[in-house]
């Protein structure tokens, strides 16, 4: 088996604080064509920094000089990068100059995929992967509900054995209000936080000073919220002010009696305070963090499994689980005639089809790519095929791609060990005159979007999002 050791870069710019990691893994040849990450190392971890904003706005610029301070500290160059993945997440994701961000991003890092988390369901997927995907293998069928609760959402996540088998998210979460440090003055409200004043007929605004029983109505609030979720009871979210806290759906298996795990900034205070460990003093980090996670430690529903069943990445699991499982990776026989069209960002999955599917689903999927300034992507579902087939789909689709007048990027991911082979067939071996990419070797998953990265190693990384 071949080895080659990569590194894999994680952002991660939240509500509240922002955060670097950086892996090393070997990237091993499994049989001819597949490949896999394996031996992982931790290199980097930057230690969490308040995310830069500036009247109401991600400032861009302190972004772009925070990533450059953790490239400088951990040694690393771009240059040096096999993949790296950014998310904006919770109340940073919804601020108006995010598209701005990820422009700069893209500019500093350009092999860069970044996701601002109006992709609830992909955060709450990395939150669980990152934190506590182990602990669900070594307790087997036991399943595991993660809360990985931050500045502005609480991502939840159910897993079994390892896999991730319902996601949701609310904006529950501890910097809806924000404080003078030390105090309970308020210098900032998001509206979510604006609505449970209103809700709870509490005339207060930025300025003013909240006492301690309008301190414990709004803690109240979302650890009722917090158990509704455990308990899956989703009456709880039916109400005009619990509705507005819903961002994403949420059902877990009716069968499920889930143990419960905490991730995200709170979810580390929680431990600490499980465990006994000093935390800082009130409102230290200028939110409800510390009292939110106060309340946790105090519920006998949320608190339940504190001792026996505790995650392995705590603060940080949602940049863990990005840099460690956003990127897969090509097989090693992929059809990429022209290497210099990657990379190709926010590429959307118009269709998911096996190979037989009708023709008309075929065309209508290349018609729907035809109408992509950008470019597109079909996903098939099929792994085994014979050679026969393999050349009446290719005929087929030829003369479909031909009548769509399709001239940008087409690519094709498919499961199967069959990329550069389909390619030719369907290209006439180069004379087709289309832009075709065939990636191979990708198993299906539920999303909407696909990056892909350079060639690299004689492979391309491949990141999803858009996860439903």
């Amino acid at each position: 088996m071949s080895q080659n050791r990569v590194l894999l870069l994680g952002l991660d710019f939240g509500s509240t604080t922002s955060s670097a990691l950086i892996v090393s893994a070997v990237m091993a040849a499994d049989g001819i064509t597949s490949t896999k990450f394996g031996a992982l190392q931790l290199i980097y971890r930057a230690n969490p920094v308040f995310t830069p904003f500036a009247d109401e706005h991600i400032n861009a610029n302190e972004i772009v000089k925070l990533i450059q301070t953790w490239l400088t500290k951990s040694k690393i160059k771009v240059a040096d990068l096999f993949s790296a993945s950014a998310i904006i997440t919770g109340l940073a994701a919804q601020k108006a100059n995010v598209e701005i961000i990820r422009q700069r991003i893209v500019k500093q890092i350009p092999s860069i995929s970044i996701v601002a988390a109006d992709d609830p369901h992909l955060e709450s997927w990395l939150a669980f992967m990152g934190s506590c995907a182990a602990l669900s293998r070594f307790h087997g069928e036991t399943p595991i509900l993660n809360l990985d609760i931050g500045g502005g959402t609480t991502n939840s996540a159910l897993g079994e054995n390892g896999n991730v088998l319902a996601t949701g998210c609310h904006f529950i979460g501890a910097r809806h209000f924000q404080f003078v440090p030390g105090s309970y003055q308020l210098r900032g409200i998001s509206k979510y936080g604006k609505t449970l004043l209103e809700n709870f007929t509490i005339k207060k605004t930025v300025g003013d000073t909240l006492n301690a029983i309008e301190c414990a109505r709004i803690i109240e609030f979302y650890i009722q919220a917090l158990v509704a979720i455990v308990q899956n009871n989703q009456l709880f979210f039916e109400s005009p002010i619990t509705s507005m806290h819903l961002q994403a759906a949420w059902s877990m298996p009716p069968r499920a009696i889930p143990k419960i795990t905490f991730s995200g900034g709170v979810g580390e205070i929680v431990y600490q305070l499980a465990a006994g460990t000093t935390t800082p003093t009130t409102t230290y980090f200028g939110d409800f963090g510390i009292d939110l996670a106060q309340a946790i430690v105090a519920s006998p529903v949320l608190s339940a499994h504190l001792k026996t069943h505790v995650p392995e990445n705590l603060g940080r699991a949602t940049v863990f689980g990005l840099a460690l499982n956003s990127t897969e990776i090509s097989g090693s026989s992929i059809y990429l005639p022209n290497p210099n069209l990657l990379p190709l960002h926010d590429m959307p999955i118009l269709a998911k089809l096996p190979f037989d599917a009708p023709i008309e689903a075929w065309r209508q999927a290349l018609r729907l790519a035809s109408t992509r300034e950008n470019g597109a992507c079909l996903q098939i579902t099929q792994a085994n095929i014979g050679l026969q087939q393999i050349r009446a789909f290719a005929q087929m689709f030829a003369k479909e791609i031909l009548a769509s007048h399709i001239i940008k990027p087409l690519v094709l991911l498919i499961e199967g060990n069959l990329g550069k082979t389909l390619g030719n067939y369907i290209t006439n071996w180069g004379n087709l005159g289309i832009q075709l990419i065939v990636i191979d070797e990708i198993a299906t998953r539920d999303a909407h979007f696909v990056n892909l990265s350079t060639l690299q190693q004689g492979v391309v990384p491949i990141s999803f999002y858009g996860m439903y």
